[in-house]
């Protein structure tokens, strides 16, 4: 769908051991691999020699890196980003990885998730001195950072100190001059795994980033533990962590690629999964099923399957638009979805039609692709959703709108139907979507569905 959470990042990192392979290269074919968790801004830092060179820009990878800028990035170690804002401002200074000096040297960092307790710590630092140059919270990480590394002889133990201090989601690379550091928040929430291809070793937000590179995926990071690699080895230390994890149900909703584990579940067969739950939950009397392209479609077939309706490809899906829900205002969004998807009428024209959807957030979009079944000449359109309702915000790297935006917020479920002038509506339960990952090795975090934060998020309309 497209009027969609806004999405939060992706992070690809390299230690090259021997220098087998193109460290630039590889990391960008990484990000390519990441594009669709964000399309705003990329960037890669790498390590030539103790100097780090970086380029970054607004735009998607494919446009920012060519041949030229590829060979500038020698080194043996490296960092990406791709990004979509969701605490900071559409901004080229807010492009990452964010590459500092400071009084025991330099650094690249860069970062997927939202810290919660930002601005208290950003405010904290400016009393003391500290000048920050962009609005995102990764340059909030890298100043505390700075300032806790002096009291230590390795970063690594200034990062435990800090990963006490700051609170909610993150995944986070840091790049020295001779390390090469990844850390996972203590409950678990954003995503990352780890690699090898060789002797050498790769991180990276999603599994899929490997698949196709001839990276053996290993793992992946454990909440709260961090990571280093360096000339003699990999070593772990595993930090302070909460009881119960917590990581972010929407990745295997919406956010990762199909093909990527996460984990211990592969998010394609918990897509799946949810739609035949979704078909006992919420069975209806039609001829075909239509997924929304593309988080839409394993549930789709998954609920055809389960319910014996004939499954049929319903849209055409113009594969030259990125995701449009990461677009940065709603008209954009919503222009998105006339560019982006057409119906295709000999499947659609007379008949009932279920029409699987990931999520409706706002309800703008899913209202818009409703009517273009219709107009295409369904007889019938029933909406079925792969996830709970959303009422309630998320604030650990999903930048939903404050919950009076939120469709599900504010309006009952009838409301709803009508507003997206559908012939019936269904979600699937919190137990059902919980069961899709049942077999995982984790807990979730279900707040934007059912308002128990993991972390207190000091908010007392959404309490």
């Amino acid at each position: 769908m497209f009027d969609k959470l806004k999405e939060e990042c992706g992070v690809f990192g390299v230690y090259n051991n021997n220098n087998s392979f193109d460290t630039s290269r590889l990391t960008y074919y990484g990000l390519f691999a990441l594009q669709h968790r964000g399309q705003e801004s990329a960037g890669i830092a790498v390590n030539n020699n103790g100097t780090i060179l970086y380029r970054k820009e607004m735009g998607m990878v494919s446009e920012i890196f060519d041949d030229v800028v590829l060979n500038y990035l020698k080194g043996h170690s490296a960092i990406g980003h791709v990004r979509y804002s969701t605490t900071g401002e559409s901004y080229a200074e807010n492009a990452q990885p964010l590459v500092i000096k400071y009084t025991k040297g330099h650094m690249a960092i860069a970062h997927n998730g939202n810290i919660t307790n930002a601005s208290e710590i950003k405010k904290e630092l400016e009393d003391k001195g500290t000048i920050f140059q962009t609005t995102s919270d990764t340059e909030v990480i890298a100043a505390l950072l700075s300032r806790v590394r002096i009291k230590y002889s390795a970063i690594e133990d200034a990062l435990n100190e800090v990963m006490q201090i700051i609170k909610g989601a993150y995944s986070l690379l840091i790049m020295t001059p001779h390390k090469l550091i990844v850390a996972r928040d203590p409950l678990g929430m954003r995503p990352l795994v780890i690699g090898k291809k060789d002797d050498s070793y790769v991180f990276s937000s999603e599994s899929c980033a490997f698949d196709s590179l001839g990276i053996e995926f290993i793992r992946d990071v454990e909440p709260g533990e961090i990571i280093i690699v360096d000339n003699k080895g990999i070593k772990s230390i595993q930090t302070k962590t909460p009881e119960k994890s917590a990581s972010c149900i929407f990745e295997y909703i919406y956010f990762a690629r199909p093909d990527s584990i996460m984990d211990g579940i592969e998010v394609y067969s918990a897509r799946y999964e949810a739609g035949r739950i979704l078909a006992k939950e919420h069975p209806v009397d039609a001829d075909v099923v239509v997924g929304v392209p593309d988080s839409g479609l394993a549930a789709a077939h998954g609920f055809a399957d389960e319910s014996g309706i004939k499954y049929v490809g319903g849209f055409m899906k113009n594969r030259y638009v990125g995701r449009t829900f990461i677009q940065p205002s709603q008209e954009m969004r919503e222009l998105g979805v006339h560019l982006k998807l057409n119906p295709i009428r000999s499947q659609i024209e007379g008949k009932r039609v279920v029409m699987i959807d990931d999520s409706i957030v706002r309800g703008t979009t899913c209202r818009k692709i409703v009517n273009l079944l219709k107009d295409a000449g369904a007889k019938e359109v029933h909406v079925r959703v792969s996830s709970p309702p959303v009422k309630y915000s998320c604030y650990f790297g999903i930048d939903t709108p404050e919950r009076t935006k939120l469709i599900a917020g504010t309006k009952t479920m009838d409301e709803i139907r009508e507003l997206i002038c559908a012939d019936s509506l269904g979600y699937i339960s919190n137990e059902g979507l919980l069961n899709t990952c049942k077999n995982g090795k984790r807990e979730y975090c279900m707040a934007c569905f059912n308002g128990k934060y993991p972390i207190d998020v000091n908010n007392k309309e959404e309490k």
